[in-house]
């Protein structure tokens, strides 16, 4: 991987934390309890929790993928980033413009069915 495409990274990185920390934001709204309300009938209550249940689980995923890029920040100028952790090979440029916290290849990743 040359030096260009690691900035390149890096500044796609930094942008993509910085949405993720906006979308964690907004998203704590979304995660006050729901409070006990006369006039919804059990379905519409039903529909508020199945809403919030989606809201707390993209909000979990958000926070983990915030945390991975972090690391990834911290690893991305060592000589182990962008190498599969199985097969030691350099994992595609072009997975880890999509996924840059990819820690292994797509053939590994599917072997090992990640």
């Amino acid at each position: 991987m040359t030096a260009e495409e690691k900035q390149q990274l890096t500044q796609s990185i930094h942008k993509e934390i910085q949405t993720l920390k906006n979308e964690i934001t907004s998203m704590q709204e979304l995660l006050q309890p729901i409070k006990k309300d006369c006039t919804l009938d059990m379905p519409a209550h039903q529909g508020l929790q199945q809403e919030q249940d989606i809201n707390i689980k993209r909000y979990e995923e958000s926070k983990r993928r915030l945390e991975q890029l972090q690391k990834t920040l911290l690893t991305i100028d060592t000589q182990e980033y962008g190498v599969c952790k199985e097969c030691e090979e350099n994992i595609n440029i072009q997975r880890l413009k999509i996924i840059p916290e990819s820690q292994y290849c797509v053939s590994c990743m599917n072997e090992l069915k990640l």
